[in-house]
């Protein structure tokens, strides 16, 4: 008589949860830094307070793709997408709250609801835009890995974040900004936006291939993804 034994569960190591919460830390920090605008220099060129943070989240996305593979980083992107969404609500919902007791602290209450009025907003624009491009960061890295065989890291690394930083800002920037900006300058932050994110990309580039070979080497695991299903709704597949 065979005894039905149960499934053994997938495990994720201790170094796999902390690249997580790191992950989903610069996307909420990000989505409340969104409304801080700041022009380059002299130029007539505007970027967004995200992209001091953000675009570590797409280091980071390369990381778990290049490490532990397509389908353990879709479940850290969705893990990132309900960590969002949660804040967004919350925010809304301390924005609700009656004035405060003494007048001085009413200034304060003020500030801060006129920041965080926007963080829906915009947390709704990043998590449509974060979906759909961290996913295409994840599935450009995952299949050009196969592709090439594992050679190349640096400059997947770059064509993935560059093919996933162009679908998050063609996204993102439309609806976050619609009625604030004028289309133009909408225009201009996203081709700002994507440019500025992939020199970040390039100019941490060394740093982020010997992180690569590190967490390789500490993880014993250099992850394929030969035979995966790449929906993105799939994650309990890890």
């Amino acid at each position: 008589m065979t005894e039905n034994k149960p499934k053994e569960q997938p495990r994720l190591s201790v170094t796999f949860v902390w690249l997580a919460v790191a992950f989903c830390v610069c996307l909420v920090s990000s989505n409340i830094f969104v409304p801080r605008l700041w022009r380059v220099g002299s130029l007539p060129l505007q970027l967004s307070g995200a992209i001091v943070i953000f675009p570590i989240s797409y280091i980071i996305n390369d990381c778990l793709t290049e490490v532990y593979g397509f389908r353990k980083a879709r479940l850290v992107i969705w893990i990132g997408f309900i960590l969002s969404a949660f804040i967004a609500l919350a925010a809304q919902l301390v924005t609700m709250l009656p004035a405060p007791l003494y007048e001085d602290s009413i200034p304060v209450a003020d500030s801060f609801d006129t920041l965080f009025r926007m963080v829906p907003r915009t947390t709704f624009a990043s998590l449509v835009a974060f979906i759909c491009g961290s996913q295409c960061n994840a599935w450009i890295m995952s299949k050009m890995k196969v592709a090439t065989q594992g050679r190349g890291f640096g400059w997947r690394a770059i064509v993935s974040s560059l093919g996933g930083e162009f679908a998050d800002s063609v996204i993102f920037y439309p609806i976050a900004f619609a009625g604030n900006l004028p289309f133009w300058g909408i225009v201009g932050i996203i081709c700002t936006q994507v440019l500025f994110k992939t020199l970040y990309e390039v100019i941490i580039l060394p740093l982020t291939t010997v992180i690569v070979k590190k967490l390789k080497a500490h993880e014993a695991l250099d992850t394929y993804d030969y035979d995966i299903s790449y929906n993105p709704f799939k994650i309990r597949d890890i």
